[in-house]
């Protein structure tokens, strides 16, 4: 049984797509996407802030193997992961908007709490 959503994509480019979600909500600290596609990319982008709390070596190279720009990860580790210190989880937020027009797709803001 998987654990994960395969949003009707092959492994390859889903995997390129989440992480794209991850870096632009990293990047701009909100997004604007689909339902489904925003609780894979809260699920991710959770453990990349975690990895960010630690701080070593190791876990910033982890985050470079996933986050594709590098002037994010100095910023996740720099400003984001502090602020976040003293909190277990829950640093992103789903707000739904609504249907989308055209497929009727749920779309949703996510964004950094």
């Amino acid at each position: 049984m998987a654990h994960y959503r395969k949003l009707g994509r092959v492994s390859a480019h889903r995997n390129l797509m989440l992480r794209n979600l991850v870096t632009s909500l990293l990047k701009n600290g909100r997004i604007e996407t689909t339902d489904t596609r925003a609780k894979e990319t809260r699920r991710l982008a959770e453990k990349m802030i975690t990895l960010a709390k630690r701080g070593d070596l190791h876990a910033r190279r982890q985050v470079l193997s996933f986050v594709t720009e590098e002037t994010v990860v100095k910023n996740l580790f720099d400003e984001i992961a502090p602020k976040y210190q003293e909190r277990n989880g829950g640093y992103t937020r789903i707000m739904k908007l609504g249907p989308r027009r055209g497929d009727a797709a749920e779309m949703v803001i996510i964004e950094l709490v």
